[in-house]
């Protein structure tokens, strides 16, 4: 039988001794990597810098510019929440806007009558007629409104208790070359003779839309209080209509600034004007608001506004849109007759809901459609 192998242990001890003899590499802790030229990233050259900044700010412009507009546009609309208070339906002061037709010859006695039955149940109490433009030097030849007589005599026989009123308008040289120039003394009292004529005519007030107007124009002030001597000495009402207030203190500065036409009135100056004149029909329109919401809370915003500097004897009359038209400064499907009526009354409701001399005035009869009359019927007259 054969016998196992047998170690050789002297030559294995030996063996064992060389290794322990030779030196060993002691292991070396792991570094990271550091960065050669070869494998560090390389810069990006200037023009690629320049252009992803100018991605970062096209990102951020926009949000901050509509970070305030969303605040805004929040605000509105919960300034249309909420109830009206009761009460707070006409008081039989309403006015509304008349075209040309009415006194040019145009328009019949049928025309009258339909305009009668159309007035019959309404809180409407003044018609502003249009009589003019005045020409820029303030002069209103008796050519504008020859057919004047007729409309008074067959207004007086069919609607006995409306008032007719001529509207007397002009566009005004403050924002360019052309135009009606208030600064200057003979065109102001040019425009108080013709206001003396056109009464004389048998108007039973005079009511005047010149636009664009600043605010704290003193040449318009001067001519308010010329002209507001020549009604109450015929015993009439002087009326104007109103440029919107600012809806932040100050922002028709900031506006005037930027583009040129400041849009709004200071609350100060629209109360100076109010104080001049016997009726006052702010123009709540022209909103560029995107929202029946938002247009019917700037609406209650401009009601409480105007009512805050308005005398009490003054009238004061919020306008409705009874027109049609695209684009951005009247969004047809925002700026509703409906959302005008109930941001009256709210606007109303908060800040003096028994005010008796008050009203709205609608804008245009010539575009007015049936809803608007029928908002105009179920909101405010009832």
């Amino acid at each position: 039988m054969g016998s196992s192998p047998q170690t050789d242990e002297p030559a294995a001890e030996k063996r064992r001794s060389e290794e322990k003899a030779q030196p060993t590499e002691e292991p070396r802790p792991t570094e990271e990597a550091q960065p050669t030229e070869e494998t560090r990233p390389a810069e990006p050259p200037p023009n690629k810098r320049r252009r992803r900044l100018l991605r970062r700010l096209a990102l951020a412009v926009p949000l901050i510019l509509l970070l305030p507009l969303l605040t805004a546009l929040t605000a509105l609309r919960v300034n249309y929440m909420g109830d009206p208070a009761d009460g707070t339906f006409t008081r039989g002061k309403d006015a509304l806007w008349l075209g040309h037709a009415w006194v040019d010859g145009r328009k019949k006695d049928a025309d009258v009558t339909a305009l009668a039955a159309r007035l019959k149940r309404t809180g409407i109490r003044d018609l502003y007629v249009h009589a003019g433009p005045l020409e820029h030097d303030g002069t209103l030849p008796a050519s504008a409104y020859p057919n004047a007589r007729w409309f008074l005599a067959a207004v007086h026989r069919q609607m006995p208790g409306i008032r007719v009123q001529a509207w007397l308008g002009d566009v005004l040289a403050s924002e360019g070359a052309g135009g009606m120039r208030l600064e200057s003394a003979p065109t102001r009292a040019a425009v108080v003779r013709s206001t003396r004529e056109i009464l004389a005519a048998g108007f039973q007030g005079a009511h005047f839309d010149l636009e664009p107007l600043h605010s704290d124009d003193a040449d318009y002030l001067t001519l308010l209080d010329a002209l507001h001597a020549v009604t109450a000495a015929r015993g009439v009402p002087l009326s104007v209509a109103a440029h919107q207030i600012d809806p932040l203190p100050g922002l028709h500065t900031a506006r005037g600034t930027l583009t040129g036409h400041p849009k709004w009135w200071s609350q100060r100056f629209f109360g100076q004007v109010a104080r001049r004149v016997d009726q006052i029909a702010l123009m709540s329109y022209d909103t560029m608001q995107p929202l029946e919401s938002t247009y019917g809370g700037y609406v209650a915003q401009q009601t409480s506004l105007a009512l805050e500097v308005t005398p009490e004897t003054t009238d004061l009359l919020m306008g409705l849109p009874f027109y049609h038209q695209k684009g951005f400064g009247h969004w047809e499907h925002a700026e509703t007759v409906a959302g005008a009526v109930r941001g009256v009354r709210l606007g109303l409701s908060r800040t003096d809901a028994d005010r008796r001399n008050f009203g709205v005035a609608a804008y245009v009869d010539f575009a007015a459609q049936e809803k608007d009359w029928q908002a105009y019927q179920d909101g405010w007259v009832r």
